[in-house]
C-alpha cells in the first residue's frame, strides 16, 4: 500500500473542519450597521416559498399595449432569466396568452425583513430598458431610499438616445478605486462589434462632454467622456451598493422587456412549512448526525471517526454549493424538497463509508496484514460505491434537466412541478459529488496516513478481533 504521510490526516482534518465552520456560519464583518459578506454561509441561503413564504403577482402590458404572442413570451423568458441569475429556482411562471397576463410567484429574499411586495416585484418586472444619451437634461426629481435625488424622465437633448443595451454583450459588477483611495461597486460592460463601433463614435463626438446613462426613464450616472473609447469597453458608476451593482448587471444581462409592465394584483404567500418547523428539522439533524457518529466509531473504530469527519465535510461542501459560497457557483433556493435531496445524500455518504470500512473488516478477517487490508478493502469497495453513486447522479441530472428551466416535460407535469422537483435533483446531485470529494478521496487519504503511527497500527482499531494487533 502506498504510504501517506503521517501529518496529512491533521492537515487534512483541520482544513475539512475550518471549511464546515465557514461554510455554516459564513464569514462578514460590519462597517457601522452596514454587513459586509466575505464568504457566504447557511444564513446567507434563500429559502422557497413552502419554508419562508414569497409573493404572487399578475402583470399585464401598461396602459392599453396589445402586446403579440411572441412579446409576452419574450417578456415571460427575461423574467426568468433575471431569477434564475438571481438564484431563485423555486418559482411558478405562467403566461396567459389569452387575456395578455404574466403570472409569477417566487420568495423572498433570505434577508429580506420587511416583505415589501412591491419593492419585490419591481425588482423583476423593471423594463431594464439601458441607454445613453447626450446631455443630462431632466424633467423631474425625487428623493431616493438613501436620501439622495433621484433624476428622471429624460427631456431636451438627453430625449435623443445614441445607443440602447442591445449592444451590450455582457455586462458584471466590478470594484474601482477613486483618486481619494476609497473602492466604489461600477457595473463594467463588454459592447459587442456594432456596440464597440458606436460607442467609439459617441465618444469621438462627445469628447469633453456629458454623456448621461439611464436605466428606463433614472438617471444612474453622467460622466464626462475624457477618451475616445475604442475597445468596447464601458463603465456605470453611481453611488452603487454591491447588490445594486450586482442587480443591474443581472437586469442587462437578461435584456429589456418589450414593453412597459403594470401589476394588476398582488398577493403575500404564506409558508406551508414555515421558519420554525425548519428549526425543529435542523435539531433534529444535528441529533441524527450525533447518533450516527457514535454507531460509526463504535462498530468501526478509526474507520468511523474518519467517515464521520468526512460526513462533516460532504454536509459542508453541499451547504456551500447550495448558499453560494464559491463564486463560480450560483447560489439556489433551497425548498423543502432541496431538503430531502441533501438527507438522502448524507444517507448515501454513511452508505459509503460502512461499505469501505466492512471491506476492510473482511480482509482482516481473512488474515491480511493491516496495510494489506486497507489496499484491497479500499479497491474492493471502490467499484460498488461508483456503481450505486453514478446511477443516482444519473437521476439527478434527468431530474435538473425535465423539472430545471428548461421545462422539458412542463406540457405533461405542469409547470408548477418544475421548481420544486429540480431542488431536489440539484441537491442530491451535489450531495452525491460531495461525497465522491469528502467520503470517497478524502476520508482513504487519512485512513492511509492514520497508518503511518505506530501506536495505531493496531487491527481491532480498524475493525479487527480485539485480540489483533
Amino acid at each position: 500500500m502506498k504510504r501517506v504521510p503521517k501529518p496529512v490526516f491533521f492537515i487534512v482534518a483541520l482544513l475539512i473542519l475550518a471549511f464546515s465552520f465557514t461554510a455554516v456560519f459564513g464569514v462578514s464583518y460590519y462597517t457601522g450597521d452596514n454587513k459586509n459578506t466575505v464568504v457566504k454561509g447557511i444564513g446567507d441561503i434563500r429559502w422557497g416559498i413552502d419554508i419562508r413564504g414569497g409573493v404572487e403577482a399578475t402583470f399585464k402590458p401598461a396602459g392599453n399595449y396589445d402586446a403579440t404572442d411572441e412579446q409576452l413570451e419574450s417578456a415571460k423568458s427575461i423574467i426568468e432569466t433575471r431569477m434564475i441569475s438571481q438564484g431563485i429556482t423555486d418559482y411558478e411562471l405562467y403566461a396567459d396568452k389569452g387575456s395578455d397576463r404574466i403570472i409569477v410567484r417566487f420568495p423572498w429574499k433570505n434577508d429580506e425583513k420587511e416583505f415589501n411586495a412591491v419593492e419585490a416585484i419591481n425588482e423583476i418586472s423593471s423594463t431594464a430598458q439601458l441607454t445613453f444619451r447626450p446631455g443630462k437634461e431632466y424633467a423631474d426629481t425625487e428623493v431616493g431610499s438613501d436620501g439622495n435625488l433621484v433624476y428622471k424622465t429624460p427631456t431636451g437633448a438627453t430625449a435623443e438616445v445614441l445607443m440602447d443595451g442591445s449592444s451590450v454583450a455582457s455586462a458584471k459588477a466590478g470594484l474601482v478605486q477613486d483618486n481619494s483611495g476609497n473602492s466604489n461597486y461600477v457595473v463594467d460592460l463588454t459592447l459587442n462589434e456594432k456596440g464597440k463601433q458606436t460607442f467609439a463614435d459617441i465618444t469621438s463626438e462627445y469628447l469633453n462632454q456629458t454623456v448621461s446613462i439611464w436605466m428606463d426613464d433614472l438617471m444612474l450616472s453622467a460622466p464626462t467622456v475624457q477618451a475616445v473609447i475604442s475597445d468596447g469597453k464601458a463603465q456605470i458608476s453611481g453611488s452603487f451598493t454591491a447588490d445594486e451593482a450586482n442587480s443591474l448587471a443581472q437586469k442587462i444581462n437578461a435584456g429589456a422587456i418589450p414593453f412597459q409592465l403594470e401589476t394588476s394584483n398582488y398577493s403575500q404567500i404564506s409558508p406551508s412549512l414555515g421558519e420554525n418547523s425548519l428549526n425543529a428539522m435542523a435539531y433534529a439533524g444535528v441529533i441524527a448526525m450525533i447518533i450516527i457518529s457514535i454507531i460509526m466509531i463504535f462498530f468501526y473504530r478509526l474507520p468511523g471517526l474518519i467517515a464521520v469527519i468526512s460526513l462533516i465535510g460532504q454536509m459542508a461542501l453541499s451547504i456551500a454549493a447550495v448558499s453560494g459560497y464559491f463564486v463560480t457557483i450560483p447560489s439556489f433556493t433551497m425548498t423543502l424538497p432541496g431538503i430531502a435531496g441533501l438527507i438522502l445524500s448524507i444517507g448515501i455518504g454513511v452508505d459509503c463509508n460502512v461499505i469501505t470500512a466492512e471491506r476492510i473488516k473482511e480482509e482482516l478477517k481473512m488474515g491480511r496484514t493491516l496495510d494489506g487490508a486497507l489496499d484491497k478493502g479500499t479497491k474492493n469497495s471502490l467499484s460498488a460505491i461508483i456503481d450505486g453513486n453514478m446511477t443516482v447522479v444519473i437521476v439527478s441530472i434527468i431530474l435538473m434537466l425535465v423539472f430545471g428551466p428548461a421545462n422539458i416535460l412542463s406540457v405533461i407535469f405542469g409547470e408548477s412541478t418544475t421548481g420544486t422537483i429540480y431542488a431536489f435533483g440539484f441537491t442530491l446531485l451535489v450531495g452525491v459529488i460531495s461525497n465522491f470529494v469528502m467520503g470517497v478521496f478524502f476520508s482513504r487519504v487519512m485512513l492511509r496516513s492514520v497508518a503511518g503511527f505506530k501506536f495505531l497500527r493496531k487491527k481491532w482499531l480498524f475493525g479487527g478481533a480485539k485480540n489483533e494487533k
